[in-house]
């Protein structure tokens, strides 16, 4: 008896079998979710935990007349580590606040409703025409008059998520605004909702066009955080006035480390972000 399907060819022995590859959106992909749910629980961790009251516990002194004490300088390693860990924990929580408070501000300020979008564009032009360091103060010496006290930990991540977030909203905002026009009329086409349109065909490809913009954000919030020793978070610009305050000099030393300090953890951040950036790579429908 005859059929009209093809007939099986078996596999040469010993063959391996290759899987195909996942041609899935990459925001529908199970590692997303996985990647995205870890660093939700890494920020709430650090929001909670992070930014202990740390003790600097290096007790040695240069030797009188040496330009660079390498001796000194190795010994300020451990005590550099423990203040470059409060500063990281400071910024991936504030960082994980301004992209979620970015992306609120973006689509406020492109709401078709005056009363929203305008205040929404004037508190993101006041806070980004402001210093990072003046809000810090503000939140942490002021907030208290009103009955309103945080954490030195707590102020230094709100802080750096309000400010940081800003930028982030006019990020996301030339994202959306690169969308093709064509992707808009399809989806007002297939009559999605509101909550489909922006959830499965704009956001997930105005986020690729963006990641670069992001990823200076995020570097640039991490040389940022050490403002935090300013409302008494012992971070690593802390560990380094501790560290001159107790020689009673210039503090070569420390700040030569503290900025070795930031190369060893912006350098393979940056890294990390362009591998971000090729990993979720996607054709756009044209």
């Amino acid at each position: 008896m005859s059929t009209d399907t093809d007939p099986v060819t078996p596999s040469p022995a010993g063959a391996h079998h290759v899987a195909p590859p996942d041609i899935r959106p990459w925001w529908l992909r199970p590692k997303t979710f996985v990647i995205a749910a870890g660093v939700v629980v890494f920020a709430a961790f650090m929001w909670r935990f992070g930014g202990g009251d740390i003790r600097f516990s290096t007790e040695h002194r240069p030797r009188p007349g040496t330009t660079f004490d390498w001796d000194y300088f190795f010994a300020l390693v451990p005590d550099m580590l423990r203040g470059i860990w409060v500063t990281a924990q400071a910024t991936v929580a504030g960082f994980a606040v301004a992209l979620v408070i970015g992306l609120l501000l973006a689509l406020g300020r492109r709401s078709r409703l005056r009363v929203v979008r305008l205040p929404v564009a004037l508190f993101i032009e006041f806070v980004r025409s402001t210093p990072l360091l003046i809000q810090l103060y503000f939140v942490y010496y002021a907030l208290p008059d009103w009955d309103i006290t945080l954490g030195a930990f707590v102020t230094l991540v709100i802080g750096l998520g309000v400010h940081y977030g800003t930028y982030c909203s006019e990020a996301y905002r030339a994202g959306i605004n690169s969308v093709p026009k064509g992707q808009w009329e399809a989806s007002t086409a297939l009559n999605l909702g509101p909550t489909t349109k922006w959830s499965q065909i704009i956001i997930p490809q105005a986020i690729p066009n963006v990641l670069p913009a992001l990823g200076n954000f995020l570097i640039a919030g991490f040389k940022d955080a050490p403002l935090g020793s300013t409302i008494q978070v012992t971070g690593i610009l802390a560990f380094a006035t501790a560290a001159s305050g107790r020689s009673f000099d210039a503090g070569v030393e420390p700040y030569t480390l503290i900025g070795i300090g930031f190369l060893l953890v912006s350098i393979p951040s940056a890294w990390l972000v362009r591998r971000l950036e090729r990993r979720i790579a996607y054709e756009r429908i044209s």
